[in-house]
């Protein structure tokens, strides 16, 4: 039934929960999952710094790989504009079945934003869409406990291998509820991804 499904990402922990089920419907359908992220113009244009291009690649990223991980096919795509509009103008283009969103952003006026692009997309596609709304609250919100959480991960993952021995390659920084912490041994450089939600480590090698 569904052979695309699109999931717009922002990288903020309100589009955890979506992530999470568009790879279970893609999964379920044996579904390609197309991810989509917006670097705003126009009327929102003024309220991007100059990290919102970068952010929105490390976004979509960050989604590839979970979807690779599970054995899932996965096309990426940045864009600039409207979001809505891009987000509309994209399942058109790629002959999305199915369109899965967040309702909720980050905190304060993007949140706000989000929850109008969603809406906005609701009323006006041409394919279903699914709104997911964040239910769990974020445990780990410090980038010290998510390097702490790591490293001790990686410690007990490797024999031998003392906290001292272990060190950060670049400051902690998280994408859609999951922290990306970068260390380095004497013999590997790995990434440890820890879920802001449940304070679960996982090490990609």
């Amino acid at each position: 039934m569904y052979q695309d499904v699109l999931i717009p990402t922002d990288g903020s922990d309100g589009t955890r929960q979506s992530i999470t089920h568009g790879l279970t419907i893609a999964d379920r359908f044996d579904a390609t999952i197309h991810v989509l992220s917006i670097v705003p113009e126009g009327p929102l244009g003024t309220l991007q710094s100059d990290a919102a291009t970068p952010a929105a690649h490390r976004a979509v990223d960050r989604i590839e790989a979970e979807a690779s991980r599970d054995g899932a096919e996965a096309v990426t795509a940045v864009e600039q504009g409207v979001p809505h509009e891009e987000i509309l103008e994209y399942a058109d283009d790629h002959d999305i079945d199915m369109i899965i969103m967040g309702t909720q952003g980050r905190t304060g006026l993007d949140r706000l934003l989000v929850g109008s692009v969603t809406e906005r997309v609701v009323r006006m596609a041409d394919v279903p869409v699914v709104t997911v709304r964040l239910t769990d609250e974020i445990q780990i919100d410090d980038a010290e406990d998510a390097e702490r959480i790591a490293r001790t991960t990686l410690t007990a993952d490797v024999e031998g291998l003392e906290a001292d021995d272990v060190t950060l390659l670049e400051k902690p920084h998280r994408i859609s509820a999951v922290w990306t912490v970068s260390l380095e041994t004497d013999s590997e450089t790995v990434q440890v991804h820890v879920d802001a939600l449940s304070g679960e480590a996982r090490i990609e090698r």
